[in-house]
């Protein structure tokens, strides 16, 4: 990957300053989005359902990655950076990765048919999660170019597939045709909904044999190099999407290097009845927040009070009856730039800046 070592030197020195928070302890990470994070981009699964087949303790003679015996040839040939792969100890299948990286044992202990006994004191995820989210909040130049990438082909395939369904179809047969066209990017689909006319007002329509009539909505979030792209577009009948993208501008305006993810959560939420919805609109579901590794890195609400920089990602996804407005943003120095655009799909002017409107079918 290119820029991946001169990214991986960064984090470590993110973490170098998290671990001595710690008075220097070492820092076991063991979730997805921060082992992918930190491994530049690392397939960390085996099933999309399950825990990471890797784990890394950080410490000060360096890294240690923890990985599955059954997975560590591959990981080694198709995954991992070549400094990596010097520093690698083979867990047995019975032994989760993270239960050895936390008990930093090696590999004659790890021979045991149960987990050993705590041997050494570590610093977990849980206790470091607001450090963590911070370390990973400023995208680096080569995972900036990998989420560019991953949006343009997550919109890309919202185009092509969109572009061919029609309301006779069903919200199931629309799903599978999005799903194999993320497949066939490289593109794990973590959420896939879809919603026809008679389901729109449900948020989290997950596909059913209902037809998607005059109307339907399909979300997407697709992982790809670890990193999420989140997307909603809608097809059919047009209506008026002004005052749910004044919304979503609320929060966008609000979200700027230096603010605190809770007030930028209340000046969204604020913005539902300035602009004709139910000013408790915003307690019927959530309102989104930073992205990346993570759908949401975190979800915003009004206890989330993680401070924002500059080159953070962000999902908003404000939403009312039969309205949602939702892309994966990067916030640089000079604004706003949409990661998941496709110049195919119909957009409108909103405040300066290109937003999605309902596509019709065959258009």
């Amino acid at each position: 990957m290119v820029g991946a070592s001169e990214d991986r030197m960064e984090k470590q020195d993110r973490l170098a300053r998290v671990r001595r928070e710690f008075d220097g302890t070492p820092l076991v990470l063991t979730s997805h989005e921060a082992v992918s994070w930190y491994l530049e981009g690392v397939r960390t699964h085996v099933s999309l359902a399950g825990p990471p087949v890797v784990a890394v303790r950080v410490e000060q003679g360096g890294d240690v990655l923890y990985i599955a015996d059954n997975e560590v040839d591959r990981m080694i040939a198709e995954e991992l950076l070549p400094e990596d792969a010097a520093r690698i100890v083979r867990v047995p299948w019975w032994i989760p990765p993270a239960v050895a990286a936390a008990e930093d044992v090696g590999v004659s202990v790890l021979e045991s048919v149960s987990a050993p006994e705590s041997v050494s004191e570590s610093v977990s995820e849980s206790q470091a999660a607001p450090q963590l989210r911070a370390a990973r909040a400023r995208l680096l130049p080569a995972e900036t170019a990998r989420y560019r990438s991953l949006g343009r082909e997550t919109a890309g395939a919202l185009t092509d597939v969109l572009g061919r369904v029609g309301p006779e179809q069903t919200e199931r047969a629309a799903a599978a045709v999005i799903a194999a066209e993320l497949v066939a990017r490289g593109i794990d689909p973590l959420v896939l909904l879809v919603s026809g006319s008679a389901r729109v007002a449900y948020r989290h329509p997950l596909p059913t044999a209902g037809l998607l009539g005059d109307r339907a909505m399909v979300v997407v979030c697709g992982r790809r190099d670890g990193l999420i792209a989140n997307a909603t577009r809608w097809v059919g009948a047009p209506i008026d999407e002004e005052p749910i993208l004044g919304v979503e501008r609320a929060f966008l305006d609000a979200s700027a290097p230096g603010a605190r993810l809770d007030d930028v959560f209340a000046a969204g939420r604020a913005a539902y009845a300035r602009f004709g919805f139910d000013a408790d609109e915003w307690q019927r579901h959530h309102q989104g927040g930073p992205t990346g590794y993570a759908g949401r890195d975190p979800r915003a609400t009004a206890s989330t009070t993680d401070l924002l920089v500059e080159n953070q990602a962000f999902a908003w996804n404000p939403t009312a009856p039969g309205v949602k407005v939702e892309d994966t943003m990067l916030r640089t120095a000079t604004g706003w730039e949409v990661l998941t655009v496709d110049e195919r799909w119909p957009s409108a002017d909103y405040d300066g800046l290109r937003r999605p409107v309902t596509r019709t079918f065959g258009a």
